[in-house]
């Protein structure tokens, strides 16, 4: 087949993995390159994602790297396996790539972890909520490009929603909570429709109230992605240019203590709820 021209996160995600196992296990580009009966030059292109390799090629490069690991192994050949359709590729041309890797990071994810110090989390957002934020975004955006924007975010929660929803939790620092984007209407309609999504089995809100004082990553959006496996987990930060995506085994230890230290010192679930009941109350 012919090279990808921009490879997604996933398909990216998937080479990275192979080298990582090719460099673990000692073996030359060179050597993996016979393997397959492919040029040299081939390789590089297959570990950053450009080129696909079929599960069977894959299966004889694991082989060769002395991959033991079944589970690990299963996990990446369902991720060769050829591409079909997201609901989020409608998308695709219209909204940035990053935002489209989002959906699908979030979409083939076992569990989600998210950290919020400023807005409401992503997947639990209403339209008007969104709407503000993107209506902020400089340099400005066209209404189009809002809308677009809006679309994607709502639809992101299939994930919630679907018969097999992922398990998701969600730390939001009460800031977020207090913040009035949209106007004081549409804050009180967010804070509502964040409480009743708390009460679904798959959903956890933990509130960090102010009084709690500094907490680690301050003023950083964290999505964390679990994987089949620990080693697929992926770390999203956003950032001014887009989303940044992490997978490097210190970068993972990082972020799961710092989930680890939300869980410890945010309020729990009950107390959570009657938290942002009080401040919707506020409004």
């Amino acid at each position: 087949m012919p090279p990808r021209t921009s490879p997604t996160y996933r398909q990216a995600r998937l080479g990275a993995e192979l080298r990582k196992m090719r460099l673990h296990a000692g073996v030359t580009a060179e050597f993996a390159a016979g393997l397959l009966g492919i040029d040299r030059g081939k390789i590089p292109n297959i570990e950053s994602g450009v080129r696909t390799l079929s599960p069977e090629r894959l299966r004889t490069l694991a082989a060769n790297y002395g991959c033991t690991d079944e589970v690990y192994l299963g996990a990446l050949l369902a991720m060769a396996q050829p591409r079909t359709r997201g609901w989020w590729d409608q998308y695709r041309g219209k909204v940035s790539a990053g935002m489209l890797d989002i959906a699908e990071l979030e979409w083939h994810a076992e569990r989600l972890h998210t950290v919020q110090t400023v807005h409401i989390p992503g997947l639990l957002q209403t339209e008007e909520y969104a709407r503000s934020i993107f209506g902020a975004v400089l340099p400005e955006l066209s209404r189009l490009e809002i809308e677009l924007r809006v679309a994607l975010r709502q639809e992101r929660r299939r994930v919630l929603d679907r018969p097999d929803p992922v398990r998701y939790t969600g730390f939001v620092h009460e800031a977020a909570l207090r913040m009035h984007f949209g106007g004081r209407q549409a804050a009180r309609a967010q804070l509502e429709h964040l409480g009743e999504q708390s009460t679904a089995d798959h959903i956890t809100i933990r509130v960090l109230p102010i009084t709690q004082g500094i907490f680690p990553g301050a003023g950083h959006a964290l999505l964390y992605a679990e994987g089949v496996v620990p080693q697929l987990d992926t770390a999203q930060l956003d950032s001014a240019h887009g989303p940044e995506f992490m997978h490097a085994e210190g970068q993972l230890s990082k972020y799961r203590s710092h989930l680890e230290w939300m869980d410890a010192k945010a309020l729990d679930t009950s107390a959570s709820r009657d938290f942002i009941h009080r401040v919707c109350k506020e409004l």
